[in-house]
């Protein structure tokens, strides 16, 4: 999975669904901001304002993507991503440990 250098970590957590999706949002020297998060088991639909790379590093889930009308599983190694002003669907069945970076 590797490390992250040179970023500013956000104490406060984003915690969504009851707190069954959290994360922590770091920033870099750049400007890009990432989120380092875990989603528990359930179904969740998320809203984009910017492009999103969603990497998962462990786990599985089936995502539901904006232009698509089926379910891709997605497994730890994978990603996939999300275009801008979008929404998509998520089912996680086993827990996922994800980093989200929204691109520019």
């Amino acid at each position: 999975m590797g490390s992250f250098e040179n970023v500013t970590v956000t104490k406060e957590v984003n915690s969504y669904f009851d707190g069954k999706v959290t994360s922590r949002t770091l920033k870099f020297a750049d400007g890009s901001t990432k989120t380092l998060g875990v989603m528990l088991p359930g179904e969740y639909e998320f809203g984009t304002g910017a492009p999103e790379l969603m990497e998962i590093y462990s786990g599985e889930l089936e995502v539901k993507l904006p232009e698509s009308s089926h379910w891709q599983t997605v497994k730890g190694g994978e990603e996939f991503r999300v275009s801008a002003n979008a929404k998509f669907h998520l089912k996680v069945t086993h827990l996922v440990d994800y980093c989200c970076t929204f691109l520019r």
